[in-house]
């Protein structure tokens, strides 16, 4: 049988699928075209793909014996789940191990954003610090601040424990209560009020129909005029286009994306502007976690190749 992967992993991540199938690799470092992936996937049994690969129907209709489609990420947005359905191809995922290194990346850029890091770095290296000064910078604290959470599954969840830990409120919006957040003092709210009440407010959804601008320009004109959006869910939670004019005209203080809604692209304004803290997509990147990732999609792989129920099954 034979397995495509679409990005060149380190050897030793990938070892297990080269030992007991032809394993057919894109070497470059990019991503792969969708002619290219319908080139390798033709034949193959399984594929091994990245978040930015779409797997779409067209895809999916010429794999004529894809049993598996295994996605290195939590999200499987970039993969047409019914086409899928439709063919009795699974689908499978890599959760919970990138529970906490996403939390700690949210905690990361929010505390950039707040405390004007990298504004603040910028003024350092520009060789225009002069010394101590005791308005230089102000920013603010997460302790006694209300942090409000859209989204309380695993990761949003962990990103409240650790806010909670650093003396921090926490107010969240979800479908159920988190017994999690609730035993730590954090209350169920709706959406409407958690904007309005979020001193700080992160966003933790998969994207659906749904959850597509669920932050939005009436979302934003709710918000305090000090508040501050973190996004390291998905890009097109947040209409960019209204943030960046929000952010431009003072509406809100400040943000800090770690996705964005048009990726790789990010809006201009976004670009220009000193109010918001960017990062490329790194949320789950240390090297425990990315190396957990790949052998949790090799053995998801290997697993339904073998006639076995996967590690994390999507459909």
């Amino acid at each position: 049988m034979k397995v495509f992967v679409t990005y060149p992993f380190p050897e030793d991540w990938i070892k297990e699928l080269k030992v007991k199938y032809e394993t057919i690799i894109f070497e470059e470092n990019r991503k792969p075209t969708k002619e290219e992936i319908i080139k390798n996937i033709k034949d193959a049994s399984g594929i091994l793909c990245l978040l930015r690969d779409k797997i779409d129907e067209e895809i999916i209709s010429k794999a004529i014996s894809l049993k598996v489609i295994s996605n290195y990420a939590v999200g499987y947005d970039n993969i047409d789940i019914d086409a899928a359905k439709r063919r009795n191809i699974v689908v499978t995922n890599t959760p919970d191990v990138l529970t906490n290194a996403v939390a700690e990346l949210t905690l990361a850029i929010l505390l950039a954003a707040i405390r004007k890091i990298v504004e603040a770095d910028r003024f350092v290296r520009e060789g225009r610090f002069q010394g101590w000064d005791s308005i230089l910078f102000l920013g603010y604290e997460i302790k006694d601040s209300i942090t409000g959470i859209i989204g309380a599954g695993r990761i949003g969840a962990e990103f409240g424990r650790k806010i909670i830990s650093l003396g921090g409120k926490v107010i969240y919006y979800n479908r159920k209560e988190n017994e999690t957040l609730d035993k730590l003092g954090a209350r169920k709210v709706s959406l409407e009020e958690l904007i309005k009440s979020s001193d700080f407010i992160s966003l933790h959804l998969p994207l659906t129909k749904e959850t597509y601008h669920i932050i939005g320009e009436k979302e934003i004109m709710m918000m305090k005029k000090n508040a501050f959006i973190v996004n390291t869910g998905r890009g097109p939670l947040i209409d960019e286009r209204a943030l960046a004019d929000a952010l431009n005209k003072g509406i809100i203080e400040g943000a800090a994306l770690d996705v964005f809604e048009f990726e790789p692209g990010v809006t201009t304004e976004l670009l220009r502007s000193n109010k918001v803290v960017l990062t490329p997509h790194i949320g789950s990147a240390t090297k425990r976690t990315r190396e957990n990732m790949a052998r949790i999609a090799v053995q998801n792989i290997i697993n339904v190749l073998e006639g076995k129920e996967p590690l994390y099954r999507v459909v």
